[in-house]
Parts: C-alpha cells; sequence; structure tokens
C-alpha cells in the first residue's frame, strides 16, 4: 500500500481522536464545562468534515446518517456544557419545554 493510499484510508481520524483525547484531558484535570465543550466542538469538527467528503475512517455509514447524528451529537454536548454552569440559562432552556 502506497503512502498516498495509506493516507486517504485515515482521512482527518487522527486529528479528531486528538482533538476527543485533548477534550477528555480537559474534562478529568480541569473542568467539565470547558472538557464537554471542547468534545462537542471536536464532534461537530467531525461533522463537517464527514460533510465536505473528507471521509477516511469517519466513514461508517452513509454520509447524511454520518452528519446528522455527529452534528446532534456535537451540539447536544456543547449545549449540556453551557448549561452546567449557567443557572440563567438553565431556566431560559427548561422554559422552552415547560408547558
Amino acid at each position: 500500500m502506497s503512502q498516498d493510499t495509506e493516507r486517504e484510508s485515515w482521512g482527518p481520524y487522527p486529528i479528531i481522536l486528538a482533538g476527543a483525547v485533548i477534550g477528555v484531558g480537559v474534562t478529568y484535570f480541569m473542568d467539565p464545562r470547558w472538557g464537554g465543550f471542547a468534545l462537542g466542538a471536536v464532534v461537530m469538527v467531525a461533522a463537517a468534515l464527514r460533510f465536505a467528503g473528507y471521509a477516511g475512517q469517519l466513514a461508517v455509514r452513509s454520509r447524511k446518517t454520518d452528519v446528522l447524528t455527529l452534528g446532534l451529537f456535537g451540539f447536544v454536548l456543547v449545549l449540556t456544557s453551557l448549561i452546567l454552569g449557567n443557572d440563567e440559562l438553565k431556566g431560559i432552556i427548561l422554559s422552552l419545554f415547560a408547558r
């Protein structure tokens, strides 16, 4: 296997993996809010890269399914990390679901 073929098969996977490891490290050693935000951002970057066609090891299912799943999961992680330390924002979001 040539180096170009090997690079193409991995795609952006090592970058996303490194970002996820950094996000988990920040969550564990520093602050869960910033770590969750970093993890959500990395997952949304993975969704954007998958949408742009840089698949490599990120391609698990169809492009549409991967982008929707990664984007939704990343958005929920970022939103949850923002809610963790902000009672005012938590009240606004919970009021959207209250009847």
